[in-house]
């Protein structure tokens, strides 16, 4: 067994609280990631299950056992770094040997798993170069090939993808999730980025301030998250949000914005008819709202006049940023769609996928 277990953890710097409590469950085999926000506490998690960070309170379990007491090379765990931290005056081979050397592990032995590691990611070709004649790309990838070597019960990653760029992270993100793929070991990924969040994770936990916000599979978090905070940091761009005030007349639900309002179908307006008169916050992604022209048909469609400030051409898509009085917000449209800024329009709000908050908790009203 390589599951994870957080139980009630709790980690401070004197009178500062970075965990304020963890307790959540990495199940075996699973590939968990851990996102939020710069400070945010993900990091700090992360080593104090790798063992560089002491626990405050609590208990971390790896499998059955409780590690708060064990030292970090008896733990069975591997550690990628944002850093690569590679030795530059050893080679490829010695940088992912060195710690089974350590170890005292049998030559023959080292061979077999350092060629298997460097089959597996790739860079077989490279194992007699040093780091200064490798690329960011190859580089991290021999960082993944020394922590392989280890053949731990859990792996562990730090931002990894950081110091690459664009492209090259996009095709780490996908040698990653095939790695795991063909390893079947717990991966717990720690990372700011949501997008390899989303791209990667089987679930996804999301942290802010200490405190964990929501944990489940990405489309559950991206369809149904929980509060305000995972809603904003869910998705990119992030849901536009209006604050709002729901009215019920006559059996039909409608929440009034400063400038427009717009009603709820009547197939999803029971949890909101006892609400009449409650301040709330409405939120809608980007992609749900569309040029009319290009709306797709049979959806619940409410217009909304808007004027359009900025538009930003994707090729695929176009995001118009739009005003409506003291409102501002983006809609992701079609790439055919003609308006330009300046341009007066009615967009069309899909109220199929709308999400609202209480003002008051920020927890999601359903």
């Amino acid at each position: 067994m390589s599951s994870v277990t957080y139980n009630n953890v709790i980690k401070s710097f004197g009178d500062v609280s970075v965990i304020k409590q963890l307790n959540f469950k990495v199940e075996d085999k699973e590939f968990l990631v851990l996102v939020g926000p710069s400070g945010c506490g993900k990091t700090t998690a992360l080593r104090m299950l790798a063992g560089l960070e002491e626990i405050t309170s609590g208990e971390i379990m790896i499998g059955d056992r409780v590690v708060n007491d064990v030292a970090p090379k008896d733990r069975d765990i591997a550690m990628v770094f944002q850093s690569y931290a590679l030795y530059p005056h050893m080679s490829v081979y010695d940088n992912m040997a060195f710690g089974l050397k350590l170890r005292k592990t049998p030559k023959e032995e080292i061979k077999r798993r350092v060629n298997e590691a460097a089959e597996i990611l790739d860079i077989t070709h490279l194992l007699d170069r040093k780091p200064r004649q490798l690329s960011g790309g190859q580089r991290q990838r021999v960082a993944v090939g020394r922590a392989i070597v280890r053949e731990p019960k859990v792996f562990l990653f730090d931002e990894p993808l950081s110091n690459l760029d664009a492209k090259l992270r996009v095709q780490m993100r996908a040698e990653i999730s095939k790695l795991h793929q063909r390893l079947q070991t717990t991966f717990i990924y720690v990372t700011h980025d949501q997008t390899e969040a989303m791209t990667m994770a089987s679930r996804i936990a999301v942290i802010n301030k200490g405190l964990l916000q929501q944990l489940d599979t990405p489309q559950a978090l991206y369809d149904r998250p929980n509060n305000l905070f995972v809603a904003g940091f869910i998705g990119s761009p992030s849901m536009n949000f209006f604050p709002g005030k729901m009215a019920v007349s006559g059996g039909k639900v409608t929440v009034d914005m400063d400038g427009f309002q717009v009603q709820i179908p009547e197939a999803l307006a029971g949890p909101y008819k006892n609400m009449d008169g409650k301040r709330v916050v409405f939120g809608i992604r980007p992609e749900n709202i569309h040029d009319p022209e290009f709306a797709p048909v049979n959806i619940h469609g409410e217009k909304v006049a808007a004027k359009v400030d900025v538009t930003e051409l994707m090729g695929n898509e176009t995001f118009l940023y739009l005003v409506n009085g003291k409102n501002t917000f983006i809609g992701r449209v079609d790439p055919r769609s003609s308006k330009r800024v300046g341009d007066d329009m009615q967009v069309i709000f899909d109220m199929d996928k709308f999400h609202i908050f209480d003002v008051d908790t920020e927890e999601a009203i359903r």
